[in-house]
């Protein structure tokens, strides 16, 4: 299912069931198993206003998500249907139908406010459903735009500067499309024929004025003017005669009004062309398992009794990926490490100029899967946990390297240790003739092949295995006088010396080298952090470029309007973005 989505009906994928907002864990299973990027598109509006006809339409389908045919609304909590994204390969089309909002049968509609809340939270185009014209009634009606930041935050540690909240909403919140269903007046204001999109921007236009109905007039259309300022518009006629639309989902196209069929077909064009991959602050693109995540994080908030927090849902999200991320780099290391290092090496410098780019590209392959790793956490778990990996490679090394030795010794210098059991040097003149076929065996052992980097190691501890062997020949061979005894032990006992001082140079060097690769790793990690740093620096910047020309955009409409109060605080909120922008602190999150 990484591919290819093929879910032939929608799931529920979050039940509202006696108050309570409650998970459909095979839903979760669905998405767990979509890597691709995943297009998010929410509906949500009154009861009974054709939301479910949309999103079946977008789903490619003439049914699928309950319409219903009767004054009771259907849907209830949120549906899910994944399919693939029928212009954009490599994508899937994530649908979201939402209950109808304001059902009579409900009684207590708290959770529509969550509903709306987790519709925006979850999406990259959020579609606001309503019947008939953009009128003070309409806007009454998403009266939950106005208490949005009172449902949701989106930093755990508010902050104290005293300026509007809304450019952290801006940052992350979905684009804004109003569907106008049954919509049967000429699109005009002041006797001039206008756009959809028009229409829409002359029905945000503010009221001049203090007192309180103004403000209630002005509230939802400020808010949706701030933390909406990706919008668009459609409008639909009605799509048949009444007596039909009991039955629109099994109407033949041809019995539609044909300007709906068109209206539809504009709307789904734009939404198949123009909705976004679900992207989060810095850049993070969603996908099945990330979108999963949020789901979980956002509804145990929910159910908690907190608000639902953008910041700590990224963070949330880190923590699953940056572990993953360490564990995905773990593994790179340790296949490669095990494909192209053949044991026993000669040398441990050759065993180290082969991990370090192995190393290097473990650490990009954490780096590009990891985010908001805080305090670089799980950077340093990563660096000892390579450390520890190497240390195993190169221990590995010297084991193989020693049992190679050792069966090598075994073959070598097994005859010899047979002659010596059969006294065949336990005569005079034995010692020297001992002495020469030892010295030709371990020419033979040194001269051969792959034995590795503990070769010398390893026959310095056979012959200290020996020594009571080469000390009793020495002592018994008849042909040798006190004195020659004497310089015979003086000398073995400086070639020993000899071998331990060789021994504790290697010792030396190897400590120097591993210090060396110790340092070399640090920076390494440094190296690529600082890139990856620079990347996400100048990421958030374009964003918060973004976010400030949008609102520059609202404040010049606001000053052209003669809302000179509304500018003023908006000018505020611009400044002090670019104020923390200046000072390197340019988070949106």
């Amino acid at each position: 299912m990484a591919s290819e989505i093929h879910m032939l009906k929608p799931m529920c994928l979050i039940e509202n069931t006696k108050a309570r907002l409650v998970i459909n864990q095979e839903a979760l299973s669905i998405l767990s198993a979509i890597n691709q990027p995943v297009v998010v598109v929410a509906i949500v509006g009154l009861y009974r206003t054709g939301k479910s006809y949309l999103m079946n339409k977008l789903a490619g389908k003439r049914s699928g998500f309950s319409l219903g045919s009767t004054v009771q609304s259907h849907t209830k909590g949120i549906w899910m249907w994944c399919v693939p994204h029928p212009k954009k390969a490599g994508q899937t089309l994530v649908l979201l139908d939402t209950e109808g909002l304001e059902d009579v049968e409900k009684g207590d509609n708290q959770n529509d406010c969550w509903i709306f809340a987790l519709a925006v939270l979850l999406s990259s185009t959020f579609i606001y459903n309503s019947i008939g014209t953009i009128n003070q009634q309409a806007m009454d009606q998403l009266h939950y735009v106005t208490e949005l930041t009172d449902l949701i935050k989106s930093k755990s540690s508010p902050d104290q500067s005293g300026i509007d909240d809304s450019a952290n909403f801006v940052g992350f919140f979905p684009t804004f499309v109003w569907a106008l269903r049954d919509f049967s007046l000429e699109l005009e204001v002041n006797g001039k024929l206008v756009t959809a999109d028009e229409y829409l921007e002359h029905s945000l236009t503010l009221k001049k004025g203090a007192d309180k109905n103004t403000k209630r007039f002005n509230e939802p259309r400020l808010c949706i003017r701030k933390f909406f300022p990706k919008r668009k518009c459609f409008i639909f006629d009605r799509p048949a005669q009444r007596k039909q639309l009991c039955k629109l989902e099994t109407l033949p196209e041809e019995q539609l009004y044909s300007e709906f069929v068109e209206q539809v077909a504009e709307f789904t064009s734009y939404i198949f062309n123009y909705s976004a991959v679900k992207t989060l602050s810095g850049g993070i693109i969603v996908n099945g398992p990330r979108l999963k995540s949020l789901v979980q994080t956002y509804v145990s908030a929910i159910s908690s009794g907190t608000l639902p927090c953008m910041e700590n849902a990224v963070l949330t999200l880190a923590q699953i990926e940056n572990s993953a991320a360490v564990q995905k780099a773990i593994t790179y290391y340790e296949e490669q490490m095990n494909q192209k290092v053949q044991m026993p090496t000669e040398t441990l410098q050759e065993l180290l100029d082969l991990h370090r780019p192995i190393e290097s590209e473990a650490i990009h392959v954490f780096l590009k899967n990891s985010f908001k790793d805080v305090d670089q956490k799980f950077q340093t778990e990563l660096g000892n946990l390579l450390v520890a990996k190497r240390d195993a490679f190169v221990k590995k090394n010297m084991d193989v390297s020693s049992a190679r030795c050792s069966d090598l010794l075994e073959d070598i210098f097994g005859p010899l240790e047979e002659e010596v059991k059969q006294g065949t040097f336990s005569k005079p003149g034995g010692y020297y003739h001992f002495l020469q076929k030892k010295q030709e065996l371990e020419k033979k052992y040194n001269q051969a092949p792959g034995k590795g980097l503990q070769a010398e190691a390893m026959l310095k501890k056979y012959f200290e295995s020996k020594e009571d062997v080469v000390e009793t020949l020495l002592k018994t061979d008849q042909s040798l006088t006190e004195a020659a005894k004497e310089v015979e032990a003086e000398r073995i006992k400086a070639e020993a010396a000899e071998a331990a001082n060789r021994e504790l140079e290697e010792k030396q060097k190897k400590f120097e080298l591993m210090m060396q690769e110790k340092e070399q790793s640090y920076q390494e990690h440094v190296k690529q952090l600082t890139e990856k740093m620079k990347e996400e620096q100048q990421r958030l910047r374009a964003e918060q470029d973004k976010i400030i020309a949008l609102k520059l955009q609202e404040q010049e409409k606001l000053l052209r309007d003669g809302f000179e109060n509304e500018s003023k605080k908006l000018h505020q909120e611009i400044d002090y973005m670019k104020k923390r922008q200046s000072s390197g602190k340019c988070t949106i999150l």
